[in-house]
């Protein structure tokens, strides 16, 4: 019993270093030059898409592009030791005008053709894919605003969740795709308002350059004129 007690609070103890050695990890590594590092993707993923999808509206397809993934169930045949995996072919979400996911890329096709483009020609994660209908019946700009990862920041050799989100703007046909947000600050959220057909977003800098964002570093508040064919970044100060 005795020894059961003792591996319990070691596991426990185990745990509890592990936990803060992930929460410790840092989003950002600081090298002699400061420069964002861009990671090759892994060769040795299974690229599959997703049945095109259509905001509606719009005269283009959107082809969602990911890493195949393979789930194991932890489970083994009775009478053999192989065991059993389930693979998912589906690597997106499709919300109100917004996909969601782990993607690599996304490939616009306008539907009166057969050219397929994809909307970035290097390493991203993209997270949320978000087309602004409301914005589109108003002014007849057709935006797509995305939320991805696009540099490997923390420098661990990949880009995922660990690294800085940022925040990008393209056109509906994925053509002039932007980025918004600045290099090294992380996008905390952002939102629309209609009535000025504005985008507005917040973004926190690393002042302290401890690798992490917390409550001693600076945010930044800035909108874009979403009229605008230029999509300016403007900066404003509420407190």
């Amino acid at each position: 019993m005795k020894k059961y007690f003792k591996y319990t609070a070691l596991v426990i103890v185990t745990t509890l270093i592990s936990c803060r050695e992930e929460v410790q990890k840092p989003k950002v590594s600081y090298d002699v030059s400061n420069k964002v590092s861009i990671t090759k993707t892994d060769s040795t993923q299974i690229e599959v898409a997703d049945l095109p999808i259509q905001m509606e509206g719009t005269n283009y397809l959107i082809h969602p592009v990911g890493d195949l993934r393979v789930f194991e169930k932890g489970t083994k045949a009775r009478y053999g030791s192989s065991s059993v995996n389930d693979v998912s072919f589906t690597i997106s979400n499709l919300g109100e005008f917004e996909i969601t996911g782990y993607l690599q890329n996304l490939k616009f096709q306008k539907t009166d053709s057969d050219s397929i483009r994809p909307l970035s020609e290097k390493p991203v994660l993209i997270l949320t894919a978000t087309y602004l209908k409301t914005i589109a019946d108003k002014t007849q700009n057709k935006i797509m605003v995305y939320t991805l990862t696009d540099s490997d920041t923390n420098k661990d050799g990949k880009i995922d969740t660990g690294d800085i989100k940022t925040l990008y703007l393209s056109d509906i046909s994925g053509e002039n795709f932007t980025k918004v947000s600045t290099d090294l600050q992380e996008l905390v959220d952002w939102s629309i308002i209609e009535s000025k057909n504005r985008l507005y977003f917040r973004t926190i800098e690393d002042t302290n350059q401890n690798g992490q964002f917390d409550k001693n570093d600076v945010l930044h508040y800035n909108y874009i004129d979403l009229t605008s064919k230029n999509w300016e970044v403007k900066n404003y100060k509420p407190i």
